[in-house]
């Protein structure tokens, strides 16, 4: 084996890139990174019945949209390759050929309905159910007997029969399965298809896998796959298993809790560079506590020692705090680029407008982006600097249209913008002020109510920040539309 650092993320393309899996994949990366590693990208394909191409389609996607960029793998090739355990089968069926040569495994002719009568016995009888190595033993002519009644066999591994099979774990310590409760386990189906546990050790093998970093659940197949790397005469790779990632009642994840797939929150409007972060700190944690944290920082500081042995609890508030600080704090181009599907999508305004009036989007987002968590709530909340206002919020217009004297500023104020001749926010600003002074009354009384005439809402950016990028026309004529409005509706 190398001594240079090789990993691996090996997804099974039967469904979408969830939380887990990407964070796996994440702290893999890291790791590679960290040590001036590879990082190497297998899609474990060989569920025939489950894997699709849609799902590598979609897994490869959400890596890329998350910046989890491999060194070998799909579309990018490599020396170890190919990179699809389907495109691997002869390795899988020489490799157990040699076994079976060896003594170390037998073909099983059992059928499914005998193997499901045993086990109901043996539940019956108060027994952990197990194979009992009914063919362990068998004879060239029970093989032939067998195999004239038209039986397919399945490949088991002989597994000793007593004794420890000993994890030595990164993250874990030492963890101890004893064999008796071990079976010998099936390494090549009836139809010629390895078993996960059997093609990924010989896969991890022939790729030179150094460090298999992988989720807890995993744990229970490590004993099964060491006793395949002893039976194979391969070296050991170094084990770490990451902690679970639990629901905050401590529950399995699940749809129940939202959303868990990578994509289901692209469509939400987080951005990577917030999930990125959240994933990093999702079991594992920096020397300085920081939480602010970038994939720069993340691979300088990235050790599979700081990861946490207990499960990592989901929290999507805390992705949300992260997500509305990279929304503030990112290129302000960015952010606009990423905000316009969003947009488009909503119908607030076309693909043209925005490749016309990219730099009037642009000082929208600047004004209005540090109170938005998504880009999915940036773009609601920009809406009205883009189409007429519809409706005024219920509570704004119990608040704020109800007062006698509303209609009435609101005129004074719309007849007050339009003799301006330089639109500014100080000049915006200073004849409100002026009007308010004149007429005796709070320059709130005037402010809250055109807020909610021009935008529809009572909260937002700057109020005359918002008046300046409207423009004189459409704050002038939203301000006589909402007066209009008041009067017709005096009763409310």
């Amino acid at each position: 084996m190398t001594d240079k650092v090789r990993v691996r993320f090996a997804p099974s393309p039967t469904g979408s890139l969830h939380i887990g899996g990407a964070r796996t994949a994440l702290f893999n990366l890291l790791f590679a990174r960290h040590s001036g590693g590879t990082f190497i990208l297998r899609i474990e394909d060989t569920d025939t019945e489950r894997s699709t191409e849609e799902s590598v389609a979609q897994i490869i996607r959400s890596m890329k949209w998350l910046g989890l960029d491999w060194d070998e793998g799909p579309d990018k090739g490599g020396d170890y390759g190919p990179y699809f355990q389907s495109q691997r089968l002869e390795l899988y069926r020489k490799e157990a050929e040699r076994l079976l040569k060896e003594g170390k495994a037998y073909y099983c002719y059992c059928t499914p309905e005998e193997l499901a009568a045993r086990r109901e016995a043996m539940m019956k009888a108060g027994k952990a159910p197990r194979y009992e190595g009914l063919c362990r033993n068998l004879t060239e002519e029970d093989r032939k007997r067998y195999e004239a009644e038209g039986r397919k066999p399945v490949i088991r591994l002989k597994v000793p029969q007593e004794g420890q099979t000993v994890v030595e774990d990164i993250i874990r310590g030492t963890v101890v399965f004893e064999n008796s409760v071990l079976d010998d386990f099936i390494i090549m189906k009836s139809n010629g298809m390895p078993t996960y546990n059997f093609a990924c050790v010989v896969d991890d093998h022939a790729m030179g896998i150094t460090h298999v970093i992988r989720a807890e659940e995993h744990l229970s197949n490590t004993p099964k796959q060491i006793l395949v790397y002893k039976a194979l005469g391969y070296e050991l790779p170094k084990f770490a298993h990451v902690p679970m990632i639990l629901a905050p009642d401590r529950s399995k994840l699940s749809k129940r809790h939202g959303a868990t797939s990578v994509e289901e929150f692209r469509d939400q409007g987080y951005l990577p560079q917030a999930i990125i972060n959240y994933l990093t700190l999702l079991g594992w944690s920096p020397p300085d506590g920081e939480e602010i944290m970038s994939m720069e920082k993340a691979i300088k500081e990235f050790t599979l020692e700081r990861v946490n042995k207990t499960a990592a609890i989901y929290d999507v508030k805390k992705l949300t705090w992260l997500n509305s600080h990279y929304l503030r704090e990112l290129d302000l181009d960015y952010i606009t680029e990423q905000v316009i599907p969003f947009m488009v999508k909503k119908g607030i305004i076309t693909q043209e407008d925005a490749e016309q009036n990219y730099e009037y989007i642009k000082r929208v987002v600047a004004v209005s982006r540090d109170r938005s968590k998504t880009l999915d709530e940036l773009a609601d909340a920009i809406a009205f600097f883009f189409k007429d206002v519809e409706e005024y919020e219920e509570k704004g217009v119990k608040k704020h249209f109800c007062k006698e004297n509303a209609a009435e500023l609101l005129l004074k104020g719309a007849e007050a913008l339009e003799k301006l001749e330089e639109f500014t926010h100080e000049s915006t600003e200073h004849a409100f002020r002026s009007l308010t002074d004149a007429m005796g009354v709070k320059a709130a009384e005037l402010i809250h109510p055109t807020r909610l005439a021009i935008t529809g809402r009572t909260v937002g950016p700057g109020l005359f920040d918002i008046i300046v990028l409207l423009g004189k026309e459409k704050t002038v004529s939203r301000m006589r539309k909402a007066a209009e409005w008041i009067k017709n509706n005096e009763k409310i």
